[in-house]
Order: C-alpha cells, then sequence, then structure tokens
C-alpha cells in the first residue's frame, strides 16, 4: 500500500497522507476503530469487506503505525487492532469527511447517521479552518510555502 520511495518524493503532505489512507477501505478501518471495533471479524462484518482485503489493508496501517496488535481486551485469545496515537490523530480528517457527506451526498430526505456529542446530546460543530486568532478562513485566505529542515 505505501511505497516508501515514492512517499518521499513528495513535498507535499496530502499526497503522503493520501497514500497512508486515501483508498477506501482503510479509511473506513479507521472510521469503524473510532467506534470501538478492534477485532478482524468484527471489521468483516461491519464492512463486508472480502478477507484478503481487509488483511492486507490492516497489515498496511499496523506497519506505518496507524494501529498496533494487542491482546484482546477479554483476556481471550483473539488478537485486537488498537489505534495508536497517529491513528488516533486521524479523528477530525474522518469527522470532516463525514460532515462534508453529511452536508452534500445525501437528498433531504435521505436516511443518515449524524455524529453527536456524548456530553451534550447536540450534533457535533461543523469543523472550519480556523486563524491563530480564531476567523474562519476559506481557500483564497491560505497559501502554503516550501519549509525545509533547516526552518524547522
Amino acid at each position: 500500500m505505501l511505497d516508501h520511495d515514492s512517499s518521499h518524493r513528495h513535498e507535499c503532505p496530502v499526497a503522503r497522507a493520501s497514500e497512508v489512507i486515501g483508498d477506501r477501505w482503510s479509511l473506513l478501518i479507521v472510521r469503524d476503530a473510532f467506534d470501538d471495533i478492534r477485532r478482524f471479524s468484527e471489521f468483516q462484518k461491519s464492512l463486508g469487506v472480502a478477507k484478503n482485503i481487509l488483511a492486507a489493508r490492516l497489515k498496511a496501517l499496523v506497519e506505518v503505525g496507524v494501529f498496533e496488535i494487542c491482546p484482546a481486551s477479554d483476556g481471550s485469545a483473539y488478537k485486537e487492532y488498537v489505534l495508536t496515537e497517529k491513528g488516533r490523530e486521524l479523528f477530525p480528517i474522518v469527522v470532516s469527511l463525514r460532515q462534508w457527506g453529511e452536508r452534500f451526498q445525501f437528498a433531504p430526505h435521505e436516511t443518515r447517521s449524524v455524529l453527536m456529542d456524548n456530553a451534550t446530546g447536540q450534533p457535533v460543530m461543523r469543523m472550519a479552518v480556523q486563524s491563530a486568532s480564531g476567523e474562519t478562513l476559506g481557500p483564497a485566505d491560505c497559501h502554503r510555502i516550501r519549509v525545509t529542515p533547516d526552518d524547522v
């Protein structure tokens, strides 16, 4: 899944991130992990993906450090796929994609899921890119620069 030679030629963080989680199954596996799915059979049942595809995606996600394999939390002989810190950092990406999908991929009459805040019972606020002072920014309000190791 991840071609280290080609990813290191990309200076673009979006290109590198896409090589890790840019395919449909990898992203849906991570989504399911946020819903506390941890076992291979649970991922397979939830996603309906072929076992060979699921095994390959999980292996790749472990190799890049998004998941780690741990003993089952219930003490059984099973292994579980647990999100690492690197994996948990994908939460805003999943939420942003979810909110875009909620807004643009459903007709008004279609049933859909909505992400809710456990503490308030209210839908999660729509994500936005913000300046250091808290102002909402759009594409025309931003630019990118090339940073070398000497700049950091």
